[in-house]
């Protein structure tokens, strides 16, 4: 091989060899070399020297007062180079990356953290973590500290929410997203979950059980059946009538009959109507296509007005049959008492449509 040669091949191992440049966003490891007047200068072998001065220097004076030469420090690269050759770093920007690189390691592992409460919105609480603000939703609280307010009132939710405001909760983090800043945290952690499961499992479809009402919401109730174990009975499953408020059903501390509907992970669905006699099944063998019927109307919506003819059987009266949303609730007031034909009946399915017999006779 000629001279040219190996001196060329040579210099290709020395260029492979050599350690690649930092570019912008990497954090990198330095020494401190010297220490000015508002400024940092670290030893960055073999690149050179980087530089923490200006506003990165402002950013993170606090840290860096404590820093001196000889120490060894990680900042991130906002320039590869400036005029003055040096590598100019943020310590701050290093900081708030490895703070969000443990976050989303501890999201990872489900590491329980132990925090402390900040603040308080209706929407759940706030949490400092490594100088990162973050959210834990009021969802997403254990089973003993969730706000059970009856009524449902956001200021009295608020109110709940407070009271945790100084306190250390156990939490994981479910969400760590450093571009959209968003940190989340859950108060119900795998352990829980486990748990939860655990407890859940102990009970079959068809079960009846004794619970107490925690709470009542718009889409149902919760009932305890046994400590750290609540079920929800759905609107659908409160009972066989209309149902249009749970909170005038159902108060905090009511002692209730459920019934397991479904069992599934960590949750229990139950029902309250599957107790009591399905008043459908008695209207089927009273009851036929054609019949005329007393119904009285008990609510209107967008496809017309309910009537019922049996504690728990309604049906539809169509708003096709009037002039127009007016002409029904003239014709038809809450709680007025009329005579109507069974157009459609299907008791199995709990359907019923009812004619107006005034408007059949028109």
């Amino acid at each position: 091989m000629s001279e040219t040669a190996v001196a060329s091949t040579v210099m290709q191992n020395y260029v492979a060899e050599s350690p690649v440049p930092p570019q912008v966003g990497e954090i990198i490891e330095g020494t401190v070399s010297a220490i000015g007047r508002a400024r940092v200068f670290i030893d960055l072998h073999p690149f050179g020297s980087g530089l923490i001065f200006g506003r990165e220097y402002m950013n993170a004076r606090d840290i860096l007062r404590k820093v001196s030469v000889g120490d060894t420090i990680a900042a991130k690269v906002v320039d590869a180079s400036n005029e003055d050759g040096y590598i100019e770093l943020s310590l701050k920007e290093a900081r708030q990356a490895l703070i969000w690189a443990d976050a989303e390691a501890a999201a990872k592992n489900s590491a329980i953290l132990s925090l402390e409460v900040k603040e308080a919105n209706k929407g759940g609480l706030i949490i400092d973590w490594q100088g990162i603000q973050g959210f834990l939703p009021a969802s997403q609280l254990s089973a003993e500290n969730y706000p059970r307010v009856a009524d449902g009132d956001k200021d009295k939710i608020l109110t709940a929410l407070n009271e945790l405001i100084g306190k250390h909760l156990s939490v994981v983090i479910i969400t760590a997203d450093q571009k959209e800043g968003k940190l989340i945290f859950s108060e119900k952690g795998p352990q829980e979950k486990e748990a939860k499961e655990e407890k859940v499992n102990k009970y079959e479809v068809g079960d009846v059980l004794n619970g107490e009402v925690t709470g009542a919401v718009d889409f149902g109730v919760f009932v305890k059946i046994e400590d750290g174990l609540e079920g929800l009975v759905h609107i659908s499953e409160l009972d066989w009538g209309l149902v249009e408020d749970t909170r005038a059903m159902f108060k905090v501390g009511d002692k209730v009959q459920v019934k397991v509907i479904e069992v599934k992970d960590d949750k229990i669905s139950l029902s309250i109507k599957q107790l009591r006699e399905n008043p459908w099944e008695a209207a089927a063998k009273k009851y036929s296509k054609d019949d005329t019927v007393d119904g009285v109307v008990i609510k209107y919506n967008k496809h017309g007005a309910l009537a019922s003819i049996e504690e728990g059987v309604a049906g539809l009266v169509h708003i096709s049959e009037f002039e127009n949303e007016d002409d029904l609730k003239t014709q038809l007031p809450l709680g007025g008492v009329q005579k109507f034909k069974i157009s459609l009946f299907e008791p199995k399915e709990q359907r019923m449509t009812l004619v107006f017999k005034e408007t059949e006779a028109k």
